[in-house]
């Protein structure tokens, strides 16, 4: 668990709408200092969307558009091999993600000269087998080898990003990105295409591959509800979710959130709207009072508010790749305020 008491420092999920690279670097260190995240820039590139941007290198992906789908080489088991062993002997060097699938990650390197805590991210297993289809056009969790050798692959690049990271860093946090875990029920997770389940162990087992890569902490995000007791009987450090619009699915597991906590664990609170509209409607005393309201039924299980507040990120609920410029910024200056106004309220 954390070294350090996270207190509310505020942080982002990742995307942000900017085309400009530098100026999407900049607005995360201006508004986001004592936890800066690289921004994924999917306006900027179509490669830097969350499931393309991670599939550079992967033995037969093809990339169409925004789909992508593995043509199987005809070398193809020897390559998914080579994953297994660079798995094994974690040689990640070769899985590094470049500049052209990741511009504001390099950016954000090399502008950073030092930073006490830095986030990254990487989408996970299921979200990106789900998404990923095979030769005959189903989603790679379908087929057990190749959801498999995907996970070891996320698994290499998340080793690859942490590393990267440390040049800048002593504390990187990892964060994996699973949005499709919505399609997760208390005993399997639901192929809508297909319309087959696949065993919440079987579930648990991808994700675990690749968190296991991660030395620091790390991290996982669903931006909707989901069945939360995998993430939180998981080996993750940080629980992060859209507290905006779902903040009632996370009291449905008092007894998980309770173990969590002991545990040290640490929630990451979205409580920041990634809607125009709704942000609009937003300030800090309002938002505030939201987030009270969403931490409160904890507290019925003799875990302080003020505990809660230390094991505590504050979040916008999901990335910001769909708002304006200004909007965007707004997001992070809202999570920035709310973060020094609960820190000094509650002296945390």
């Amino acid at each position: 668990m954390a070294e350090f008491e996270l207190a509310c420092l505020p942080t982002a999920i990742g995307s942000m709408p900017h085309t400009n690279v530098e100026e999407a670097c900049s607005a995360v260190m201006k508004h986001l200092p004592a936890i800066p995240a690289w921004p994924q820039l999917p306006m900027h590139s179509t490669r830097e969307s969350m499931n393309i941007q991670f599939s550079e290198g992967f033995p037969g992906i093809v990339v169409d558009g925004d789909k992508i789908h593995v043509e199987p080489p005809v070398n193809f088991e020897a390559e998914l091999k080579q994953i297994y062993i660079d798995q094994k002997e974690n040689n990640f060097d070769k899985y590094a993600v470049s500049a052209e699938y990741a511009a504001g990650l390099h950016a954000f390197i090399s502008g950073v000269k030092r930073a006490g805590i830095v986030k990254g991210q990487i989408t996970g297993p299921i979200t990106w087998g789900f998404t990923v289809t095979d030769e005959d056009g189903k989603s790679a969790l379908c087929d057990e080898t190749l959801a498999e050798a995907m996970a070891k692959f996320l698994r290499l690049k998340a080793m690859w990003q942490e590393n990267a990271l440390r040049k800048i860093s002593r504390h990187p946090i990892i964060f994996v990105d699973e949005p499709s875990l919505v399609f997760l029920s208390s005993s399997y997770f639901y192929l809508p295409r297909e319309k087959i389940s696949i065993p919440k162990e079987k579930v648990a087992a991808l994700l675990e591959e690749v968190l296991k890569g991660i030395r620091g902490l790390k991290g996982m995000h669903c931006c909707g509800g989901t069945n939360w007791s995998l993430p939180l009987n998981s080996t993750i450090d940080i629980l992060s979710f859209d507290t905006y619009n779902y903040a009632s699915s996370l009291t449905r597991y008092p007894d998980e959130v309770k173990s969590f906590f002991g545990r040290g664990g640490n929630i990451a609170w979205g409580i920041v709207p990634n809607n125009e509209e709704s942000l609009a409607k937003e300030s800090v005393s309002s938002l505030s009072d939201r987030l009270g309201e969403a931490m409160a039924p904890f507290t019925r299980d003799d875990i302080s508010f003020k505990q809660i507040l230390k094991q505590s990120l504050l979040t916008p609920s999901c990335g910001l790749a769909g708002l304006s410029h200004e909007a965007a910024c707004r997001a992070l200056e809202l999570v920035a305020e709310l973060s020094n106004n609960l820190r000094k309220r509650y002296t945390i």
